[in-house]
């Protein structure tokens, strides 16, 4: 073990990418912007994996984020002279070609540089005899201690596969501080920290729903963690960039993407009901009291198939008799089809307004998709069918864009293996190979009992108004499910939440969820709840099966419909 920063106590680990696609400058402001010990970026979401299993498909040496490799080239030389390490999860499917890539930009550039990968999550060489069916792409996710064992090496840049988006902070913590396996508190303190800044701006500031109070949101500067020994950290920025940092801004990424009070990886079992959030000045908001449990024993993975070809178009209904032009194009479309596509679904989105004062507040949007395992079927020939309605159907009809053929969409499924079957490797910047082993200390996940609720608002005066009056949200997607998590700053705040907002009460709010599966968990420290909805996705994000295929507008949604809400807490 070699510390990775000057001070013995704290590692001060930045963030410059949240998803395949952020902000290109982000690697160079953070290293430019002010002291790091270590940076990260994540590139990987469950989409990325398809979109990497298709660039692999074309040319077996890709499979890694090629904006990263970008990035490294600009910033390189600046990471080395201010001894920042670089920890990413950019090698995808092809961990070990990026690292040698890297290899080859730091020679051509004149530089030194220890690259080090981590492999053994992708198991789609034996994804069949794991049971895993027949995908395109099968990673399992792994945990920290590959790159731990990379850093404790010397390496300057550790390149990962799929491991879990916390992973890449976990691991400098405990290769610094020298955490043994079974340090849970710890561990899940780091897994916190690192589940806030691993979503680069939105930990300050972006996709805040509260973003009108903020002074200034032009140009979010990006998250940094300084974790201590112990496990807690301070989440900030750099001085003098945009955005804020907020007990509220870190909530909102504390509650994207979770599922219960148990956070489960393949380190630890983080219990976010023990997150403690408090603010320490301008900028910086202390985590504490974070407590971890042994890990499942076995580790997720992420299967991305692709399910077919895809393809919509989209009327334009304007004016009166909005229900009934809807319905004589469904009927002519479906009527004239030469062959009817295995689905096909049809949403009418009522956007229009009576006596509206333009054109555009007078019309509505009829959505029809179309998938099909033969791309024929979603082609010209429904494409061209639906142009043909043109002059033959509903008063104005027009379109809201041009034919077009069908395009290939994937279909993601989580799947679970033994940590054992998975070979976990860490290989150092000297070539040596060095085998990870699983966590032997193991405990099966299980839920936890709701826990005793406050006492409810006594009844009073309401008034009718919005939700997000209140209350902030913040939504997102976990394969097929959804989450919305939603919080308020006050206790009493919070003894009228938690009563108020029931699974019956979203149903009510949001009917789009009532024929589906929706689980509560109650986090009584961040005066939060958090929703469950089974299935509102379909099969995953690359399936849209709603124009918001991400549900990062679900949220949102929900704060904006009207509730009665006591007069006090106005």
């Amino acid at each position: 073990m070699s510390l990775l920063a000057a001070d013995p106590e704290l590692i001060r680990i930045g963030n410059c990418s949240g998803f395949y696609g952020d902000r290109l400058s982000a690697m160079r402001e953070m290293l430019e912007g002010g002291q790091l010990d270590v940076l990260t970026g994540d590139y990987l979401a469950e989409l990325t994996m398809l979109i990497l299993g298709r660039d692999r498909m074309k040319d077996p040496s890709l499979g890694y984020a090629k904006t990263f490799v970008r990035q490294i080239e600009d910033c390189l030389g600046l990471a080395l002279e201010r001894n920042v390490q670089i920890v990413t999860n950019a090698g995808g499917l092809n961990p070990a070609g990026l690292a040698e890539k890297l290899r080859k930009v730091a020679a051509d550039l004149g530089l030194d540089a220890k690259v080090a990968h981590v492999e053994g999550d992708d198991l789609l060489s034996r994804a069949g005899e794991l049971g895993l069916g027949a995908p395109l792409t099968a990673n399992a996710y792994l945990g920290a201690w590959g790159i731990v064992e990379c850093l404790n090496a010397g390496a300057d840049i550790v390149v990962t596969g799929r491991v879990t988006d916390a992973s890449v902070i976990v691991g400098p913590a405990a290769a610094h501080f020298g955490w043994g396996r079974t340090d849970y508190d710890q561990l899940a303190g780091a897994v916190v920290a690192g589940h806030v800044i691993e979503c680069s701006t939105q930990a300050t500031g972006g996709n805040f729903a509260f973003f009108t109070e903020l002074a200034d949101l032009g140009r979010p500067g990006f998250p940094i963690a300084e974790v201590r020994r112990d496990g807690s950290s301070v989440i900030t920025k750099h001085s003098g960039t945009g955005g804020a940092v907020t007990v509220d801004t870190v909530a909102a990424q504390l509650m994207y993407e979770i599922q219960g009070a148990r956070y489960a990886g393949p380190d630890v079992t983080t219990r976010l009901d023990s997150i403690e959030l408090s603010p320490e000045g301008p900028d910086r908001v202390l985590i504490s009291g974070v407590t971890g449990e042994a890990p499942p024993p076995q580790l997720k993975v992420s299967l991305n198939t692709l399910g077919g070809f895809r393809n919509e178009m989209e009327f334009v209904l304007t004016g009166l008799d909005i229900e009934a032009k809807a319905a004589l194009a469904q009927r002519q479309l479906e009527s004239w089809l030469p062959v009817r596509p295995a689905e096909l679904t049809w949403t009418l989105a009522r956007l229009d307004r009576p006596d509206a004062e333009t054109e555009e507040q007078a019309s509505a949007l009829l959505r029809c998709v179309v998938r099909d395992p033969d791309p024929n079927k979603v082609g010209r020939a429904f494409a061209n069918v639906a142009v043909e309605l043109a002059l033959a159907s509903y008063p104005g009809t027009n379109f809201t864009g041009l034919p077009g053929n069908g395009s290939p969409y994937g279909v993601y499924t989580p799947g679970f293996v033994d940590a054992a079957e998975v070979p976990h490797a860490a290989v150092l910047p000297q070539g040596t190979r060095v085998d990870i082993a699983p966590a032997s200390d193991t405990l099966e996940l299980a839920e936890v009992a709701e826990p005793e609720l406050p006492e409810p608002l006594p009844a009073d005066e309401t008034r009718r108004a919005p939700l997000g009056t209140i209350a902030l949200a913040r939504s997102g997607d976990k394969g097929g499910n959804a989450n919305i998590g939603v919080w308020v700053r006050t206790d009493e705040q919070w003894r009228w939440l938690v009563h108020t907002l029931t699974v019956q009460r979203l149903e009510e709010l949001l009917p789009e969820v009532a024929a589906l599966t929706v689980t509560r968990h109650v986090l009584p420290n961040l005066r939060a709840v958090n929703f469950i909805i089974e299935g509102l996705l379909g099969q995953g994000v690359a399936y849209q099966a709603r124009f918001d295929p991400q549900a990062k507008g679900l949220g949102e949604w929900l704060r904006s419909r009207h509730v009665d809400i006591p007069l006090e807490l106005l």
